[in-house]
């Protein structure tokens, strides 16, 4: 099996697992405690038509804040949180939802919080490629992209007899071994202190966690299911 990590686009036409850890890999892979599926939006426009025409509960963010007349923002806290009737939710944010629209291979969503059940999950599907895919900052590296991919490919590895590790995704597998200094890196990073200003440090707590679900979203037909 090749084992790659990537930023932004993928290099496989295999299976690709999409990371957007601070914040919509968690909330998403969160959400569907709640909701039969996410509906990911590409711009506010074609979110707030959605809603329109089919309901649901609307999330989002632009630049980390919960965007005027939306239902809730872009938290994990909030999603996990969240007591309703709806059964689907609509989600647009600044990078994860993005990083989708461009996907042509089979795709997982994947984080800290299920690092250990999407590395499973993507071996079940694969054939021959299972690229990590960091959605990164408005087309820059993100480190907690990176430690949170790093956590995934070491799962894909440790359930794997025979694999080929490109040395980028080997690089993050080491990054993320120290899991206080993973932790303080999350924290120190540009997302969290901009999540931190405008009061989302228990989101941040939350996205580091490690596998306290084995929620797996898979994406399909523009939408996002639980992967059985």
């Amino acid at each position: 099996m090749k084992v790659t990590l990537s930023f932004e686009k993928t290099s496989s036409k295999d299976v690709s697992i999409m990371v957007d850890a601070l914040r919509a890999s968690t909330t998403i892979t969160l959400a569907l405690n709640n909701f039969k599926r996410v509906i990911p939006c590409f711009t506010l426009d074609e979110a707030i038509n959605l809603k329109d025409k089919i309901g649901g509960i609307i999330a989002g963010e632009r630049k980390g804040r919960q965007i005027e007349g939306f239902d809730i923002g872009n938290t994990p806290c909030g999603i996990k949180d969240l007591k309703t009737s709806q059964d689907t939710l609509i989600l647009t944010t600044s990078n994860g939802t993005r990083i989708l629209e461009n996907m042509t291979s089979k795709v997982l969503v994947g984080s800290m919080v299920n690092a250990k059940a999407v590395a499973e999950k993507s071996i079940q599907l694969a054939d021959d490629h299972i690229d990590v895919v960091m959605a990164g900052v408005k087309g820059e590296f993100a480190i907690e992209d990176f430690l949170a991919s790093g956590e995934i490919l070491y799962q894909i590895c440790e359930n794997l007899e025979d694999y080929e590790l490109s040395e980028y995704a080997k690089t993050a597998i080491l990054a993320s071994r120290d899991y206080d200094l993973l932790k303080e890196a999350f924290f120190d990073s540009r997302t969290s202190k901009r999540l931190i200003e405008l009061g989302y440090e228990k989101d941040i707590e939350l996205c580091c966690m490690k596998n306290i679900t084995d929620n797996v979203a898979l994406y399909e037909n523009n939408e996002l299911t639980l992967y059985i």
